[in-house]
C-alpha cells in the first residue's frame, strides 16, 4: 500500500473539540476517539499542586499528502509545537481489508493505490504496552528508568484471554491498560527491555510490549535532535 498511514493525535480532553474541528477542516474526520490520562506520578502531581491530566486519543487513516496538510495546520493554526498542546504522529499501514473499506477510510483525500513503497528510515517508534489494569506506574517507572519521557494510557478490555495460558502458562485478566510511549528509535530496545524485566509477565503488571515505526511527528519534544 502506497503512502497510507494510521494517524494518532494525543491532546488534553479540553483541547479535543478544537482538534476535531481542525481535522474536519482538513477532510480528516477522526475514525476513533478514546479517553485516557497522562502518566505523571501522583506524588509529583501532589508536590506541584496538580491533578492527573486527562487525555483524548484520536485515530484516523491519512494519506501522505493529507498528513502534510494536517501537519502544516497543526503547527501554524493549532500551535501543536508549544509544550503541553499535544502530539500527532503517523504509522505506516501495510493493508486494509476490502476496497469499499479502503474507500471509506480515505474518503475526501483523493487517494489512489499505487506501487508498494519502501519505508524510509525512521528515527522514532511507538511503544505499545498492554498490561493489567492498575499497574501502569510499574510500567512507567521501568520506562522512565530507561530514558522514556512519558506516555498516555487508555483503558481496554482484552478478548481471547483464555488462550494466554497456552502461550505463557498463566491466566491473564481481561481488564487492561494500553500505554502509548513515543520514543527515539535508539532508545527503543533499552526501554522495551526494562519494561519486560521490571513489569513483564512475571510481575503483577504482566505486560506485553511491541513497537511500531513512527514515520513523522509534530509536537514531540524529546530533549534535542535525534542521533542514530
Amino acid at each position: 500500500m502506497s503512502e497510507l498511514y494510521f494517524m494518532m493525535t494525543i491532546t488534553s480532553r479540553d483541547m479535543l473539540p478544537k482538534f476535531l474541528e481542525a481535522f474536519d477542516k482538513n477532510n480528516l474526520p477522526i475514525g476513533f476517539v478514546s479517553l485516557g490520562y497522562g502518566t505523571a506520578k501522583d506524588d509529583i502531581l501532589d508536590m506541584l499542586g496538580l491533578v492527573r491530566s486527562e487525555k483524548a486519543v484520536g485515530m484516523t487513516v491519512v494519506t501522505g499528502a493529507g498528513w502534510e496538510e494536517a501537519k502544516w495546520y497543526l503547527r501554524k493554526k493549532m500551535y501543536i509545537d508549544v509544550p503541553d498542546t499535544g502530539i500527532s504522529f503517523i504509522i505506516p499501514m501495510s493493508s486494509i481489508g476490502g476496497k469499499r473499506e479502503l474507500a471509506f477510510l480515505t474518503a475526501g483525500q483523493n487517494y489512489r493505490k499505487g506501487e508498494e513503497s519502501v519505508m524510509k528510515d525512521t528515527t522514532m517508534e511507538l511503544l505499545v504496552v498492554v498490561s493489567n489494569q492498575g499497574h501502569n506506574d510499574l510500567v512507567m517507572d521501568a520506562a522512565r528508568g530507561a530514558g522514556a519521557y512519558g506516555g498516555t494510557v487508555i483503558h481496554a478490555r482484552g478478548t481471547g484471554m483464555n488462550q494466554a495460558e497456552l502461550f505463557f502458562g498463566v491466566s491473564l485478566a481481561s481488564e487492561k491498560d494500553l500505554t502509548f510511549i513515543v520514543t527515539k528509535k535508539n532508545q527503543r530496545n533499552a526501554i522495551m527491555s526494562a519494561i519486560m524485566k521490571e513489569a513483564g509477565m512475571d510481575t503483577p503488571a504482566q505486560s506485553i510490549v511491541f513497537s511500531l515505526p513512527v514515520t513523522d511527528a509534530v509536537g514531540l519534544n524529546t530533549g534535542g535532535e535525534d542521533t542514530k
